[in-house]
C-alpha cells in the first residue's frame, strides 16, 4: 500500500473511514488490504506494551452490523494471525463487550478491536482498540498508524489461529446479576423487573440482545421492541440516540404499547438515551441529571465531570438539589472520561463521567462508556421505584430546563480554519467584556462561555472550536421565551464582521 495516507484514518481516538460505495464524492480508503495491516500494527503495538511475544498474545474481534463488517474482519484476522497471534472472533458484538473480554475471567484478553464507526451511515466503518487499561487514545492510533505506514513487520514463521467464542452471552449475563443485585428485591430477587413492560429499540444494530438476553431473564416484559434485527443499511432509522426521527419512533413505540420505559442505544452500544412512562426523553441534560441522582445517592459530594454544553440548570441540580460538585470539562468522551480519572487521581471524587450525547462512564465500571450498564443503572432505579409507587422521572422533578435551547455550527472557510476560529473566540471574549449584562463563565476548559444575565436574554452562550471540523458550533440558551433570538442578535454584530464565517439562520 504505497502512498497510501494512512493518517487519513485517524479521528481521535478512533479509526475511521469509507469502506463502502455508495455516497457520491467518498472514496473508499478503508479495506480488507488495510485493516490486515492495522491487525499486524495492533499485534506489533501491543506485544511491546505488554512485553510479551506476538505469540503469546490474544486478541478479541467484533463487530457492529455494518455490510462491510464481515470482509474487514477477515482482513484484520488475517494481520493478526500472519503475525503469529491467537484470536478469538466474538462476530456481532458491542463495543464496550470488547473491552470487558480483557477483563473477564475465561477470557482476559491482551487486546481487543471492535469494528464499527458508531452513528455514522452505512458507507463508514472504523476500529476501536482495547488492552486491561481501557481503551486507547489519540497517541495510541497515531502510533499504530505509523507503524501500518512504515510496513517493516516480522511475520510469524507459524501463522497464529482464531477461533469462535460466544462473548455476547458471557456480556450479557454480568449485566444481568449486576441488575439483580442493584435491585436486591426479596421476593423476586431472580426476575426484578416483573411486572414492567420495557420497549427496546436497536436501530438495527449491535444492541438487539439486550431485550432476549438482558431484560426478559429479568422477568421484563418486551412486547412493541423494534428493529432488534442486525441490518447494515439501518433501513428504519439512524442508530443514534440523539437523532430526532430515532427519539420519535421510541417515543411512539411506548405510548403505542403503554410501556413503562423505552430503551435506544446507537449501533455498537456505547451511548443509551431512553423515554419515561409519559414519553418524554431522558437523555441530554436530562439523562446526566438523573444519573447524577443515582450516583450522589451512593457517593455524597462527588464530581459529576460533563461536556461544555451542559445548562445552567444541572448545575443548579447537581449542587443545590443533590449536594455534587459540577465539573463542566470539555466536548470528547474521552475527553471527559480521561479528566475524571485525574481528578481521582488528584485525590477528588469523580464517580460519573458523562456526555449530552449519551455517552457515560462509571468509576465502578472501568470508566467504560457503556451504553448498556448505564442502562442497567437506570432500570435498578425504575424497579426500586415502582416497589415504592413512584415513578423514575421523580428523581429529577426538580431540574430546571431551559425555555429555549439551540445550536448552530458556523463553518469557517479560511484555509487555516483553526486559526481562524481562535481569532474569532478571541474577539467575542473582547466584545462580550464590553457588554455590561454579558459576565465570563469562569472555569470553562473550551471556547468562550457567557452568562447573558438581562431578563430579556436570562441564558448563556458557548462559542467554541469544533474537535476536528472547520466548524465553530455556537451554543444559546435561555430561561424565557424569545431570549436565544435576543442572545443571537446581539452575537451577530460581532460575528458578521468575520468574511472566514458562514453563519447560518436563528430559527
Amino acid at each position: 500500500m504505497q502512498n497510501f495516507n494512512w493518517h487519513q484514518l485517524q479521528n481521535g481516538s478512533d479509526i475511521r473511514g469509507v469502506a463502502l460505495d455508495g455516497v457520491a464524492g467518498e472514496a473508499i480508503n478503508l479495506t480488507p488490504e488495510a485493516t490486515t495491516m492495522l491487525g499486524k500494527a495492533f499485534v506489533s503495538w501491543l506485544a511491546e506494551q505488554v512485553n510479551k511475544p506476538a505469540a503469546d498474545l490474544v486478541i478479541s474481534i467484533g463487530r457492529d452490523s455494518r455490510l462491510s463488517g464481515p470482509d474487514l474482519k477477515q482482513g484484520l484476522i488475517s494481520g493478526i494471525t500472519a503475525m503469529g497471534s491467537r484470536g478469538y472472533d466474538f462476530e456481532l458484538a458491542s463495543t464496550p463487550a470488547m473491552f470487558m473480554s480483557t477483563v473477564t475471567d475465561g477470557f482476559n484478553c491482551d487486546g481487543a478491536i471492535m469494528l464499527t464507526a458508531s452513528h455514522l451511515p452505512f458507507n463508514r466503518n472504523g476500529l476501536k482498540f482495547f488492552t486491561t487499561q481501557g481503551g486507547l487514545g489519540k497517541p495510541d492510533i497515531s502510533a499504530i498508524l505509523a507503524l501500518a505506514e512504515a510496513d517493516a513487520f516480522t511475520t510469524a514463521a507459524q501463522a497464529g489461529t482464531v477461533e469462535p467464542r460466544d462473548f455476547m452471552g458471557v456480556y450479557a449475563q454480568q449485566l444481568v446479576q449486576t441488575i439483580r443485585k442493584g435491585v436486591d428485591h426479596p421476593q423476586q430477587y431472580e426476575q426484578p423487573l416483573q411486572g414492567l413492560k420495557i420497549v427496546v429499540d436497536a436501530g438495527n444494530g449491535a444492541g438487539g440482545f439486550f431485550a432476549e438476553h438482558v431484560l426478559q431473564p429479568l422477568g421484563a416484559d418486551t412486547t412493541g421492541s423494534q428493529f432488534l434485527e442486525p441490518d447494515g443499511t439501518f433501513p428504519n432509522h439512524i442508530p443514534n440516540p440523539e437523532d430526532g426521527d430515532a427519539i420519535a419512533s421510541l417515543k411512539k413505540a411506548v405510548t403505542t404499547h403503554n410501556a413503562d420505559f423505552g430503551i435506544i442505544f446507537d449501533t455498537d452500544v456505547d451511548r443509551s438515551g431512553a423515554v419515561d412512562h409519559t414519553g418524554q426523553e431522558l437523555n441530554r441534560n436530562r439523562l446526566i441529571a438523573l444519573m447524577s441522582a443515582i450516583v450522589l445517592k451512593e457517593h455524597p459530594g462527588s464530581s459529576i465531570v460533563t461536556d461544555s454544553i451542559t445548562s445552567d440548570g444541572l448545575t443548579q441540580f447537581i449542587e443545590q438539589q443533590l449536594g455534587g460538585q459540577h465539573h463542566r470539562f470539555k466536548r470528547g468522551y474521552k475527553n471527559v472520561i480521561n479528566e475524571a480519572i485525574r481528578l481521582n487521581q488528584s485525590g477528588q471524587d469523580a464517580w460519573l463521567a458523562i456526555e449530552t450525547s449519551g455517552h457515560g462512564a462509571m468509576k465502578a465500571n472501568y470508566f467504560l462508556d457503556d451504553g448498556a450498564y448505564l442502562i442497567s443503572q437506570l432500570l435498578i432505579e425504575l424497579a426500586k421505584a415502582k416497589q415504592s409507587g413512584q415513578a423514575l422521572s421523580d428523581l429529577i422533578s426538580t431540574l430546571q430546563e431551559p425555555t429555549e435551547s439551540q445550536e448552530l455550527r458556523i463553518e469557517i472557510t479560511a484555509d487555516d480554519f483553526k486559526a481562524c476560529g481562535n481569532q474569532v473566540i478571541e474577539k467575542l471574549q473582547a466584545f462580550a467584556a464590553q457588554q455590561a449584562d454579558w459576565t465570563l463563565v469562569p472555569n470553562n476548559y473550551e471556547g468562550v462561555r457567557i452568562a447573558c444575565t438581562s431578563p430579556s436574554e436570562a441564558g448563556w452562550f458557548l462559542l467554541r472550536l469544533s474537535l476536528h471540523d472547520p466548524v465553530l458550533p455556537l451554543n444559546i440558551e435561555s430561561n424565557v421565551t424569545g431570549g436565544v433570538a435576543q442572545i443571537a442578535l446581539r452575537l451577530m454584530a460581532c460575528l458578521q464582521k468575520f468574511e472566514s464565517l458562514d453563519i447560518p439562520p436563528i430559527t
